[in-house]
């Protein structure tokens, strides 16, 4: 049992530090880690479209179902080279879409602050500035799409670092503890 919680322990400890170091990787090269995982995943896209087109042409029975099988084949190994080639373009997409979500939320929050001031509220330039600001961020997340996924990505590796160093910080607390404990109980049976 002894050595199966060292064991643990170790995996532990390994599994923190690799956190951390992730953490730090992406901390300091955001754009190229995103850019190496979406290549990544353009690759494996398109090594299974591959693999399903292969699969289609060494069955000798043409069926409904491997047909569909060929043409997801044909999708995945498409996209996955679009991937591979332009992974640029698959990165800008999702803050260009929030982006564009954020704004919309923005421009309703606009036209709320109007009805707010047609009513009477005294505070309605509040409503008014927090939405003319919610536009703004989307608009910058619409132009800036590269600088929006780089601080999404080192905010993600400072999580990272904090997991891993947090863990580690609790490992070496329970560790002391442990060790205290074996102590007293060895003190224990040394006075009986």
């Amino acid at each position: 049992m002894i050595e199966f919680l060292k064991g643990l322990k170790a995996n532990y400890t390994i599994s923190a530090i690799l956190c951390v170091v992730m953490g730090l990787v992406l901390l300091i090269w955001p754009g190229t880690t995103t850019q190496i995982v979406c290549t990544m995943l353009g690759i494996v896209l398109l090594a299974y479209g591959i693999l399903q087109i292969a699969m289609y042409l060494w069955t000798a029975e043409k069926t409904i179902f491997s047909q569909g099988a060929l043409l997801l084949g044909i999708i995945f190994a498409v996209i996955g080279a679009w991937i591979v080639f332009r992974p640029e373009m698959i990165i800008m997409a999702v803050p260009v879409i929030v982006g564009i979500l954020i704004m919309i939320h923005g421009l309703h929050n606009v036209v709320q602050a109007i009805s707010l001031k047609q009513e009477g509220y005294e505070k309605w330039w509040l409503a008014l500035l927090f939405g003319i600001l919610t536009v703004l961020f989307g608009g910058l997340l619409v132009c800036n799409p590269f600088g929006a996924v780089e601080t999404v990505v080192r905010i993600i590796g400072l999580f990272l670092i904090y997991d891993g160093i947090s863990d580690i910080w609790i490992l070496s607390r329970i560790s002391k503890i442990r060790k205290t404990r074996e102590k007293i109980v060895d003190a224990k049976f040394r006075d009986l």
